[in-house]
């Protein structure tokens, strides 16, 4: 079974209905479904989706993304006092918003690629990407 972290660009992409995330995050979400695919998104990118959708579209899909993520077959991890500490090396070492360190933290954890399409998450170097964006990194 592969395992994937979700971030958060690519879990706000599939809910604007932007192509090609659309599609790659759906498919991903029915393999896990059927148990193929292991999803993990870290709370802390849970928790950036629902105020981006209440700062920049309205609070009733802020809503709705509060009960859709309960429902979703991803695994939310709530980051460990270590995983604090590793989020906050690689916000200290690239230029990266804090709550993609912390994708790219669980990532690190797994052992696994990340799926996104946020350009800032290139600049780390032993980061693999599940490039879900417009166009190749």
């Amino acid at each position: 079974m592969k395992t994937r972290v979700l971030d958060s660009w690519a879990v706000l992409e599939w809910i604007s209905g932007r192509q090609p995330a659309t599609d790659l995050v759906a498919k991903l979400l029915a393999e896990s479904e059927s148990g193929a695919t292991h999803l993990v998104m870290s709370a802390i990118n849970v928790g950036e989706v629902y105020y981006f959708l209440c700062k920049h579209h309205r609070e009733e899909l802020a809503e709705s993304w509060r009960e859709w993520s309960r429902a979703l077959p991803v695994k939310i991890e709530v980051p460990t006092a270590q995983e604090i500490w590793d989020a906050a090396v690689l916000k200290g070492r690239y230029p990266i918003a804090y709550a993609d360190a912390f994708a790219a933290a669980l990532a690190h954890k797994y052992q696994c690629p990340l799926v996104t399409g946020d350009p800032e998450l290139r600049s780390i170097p032993d980061l693999e990407l599940d490039w879900i964006g417009r166009a190749e990194p």
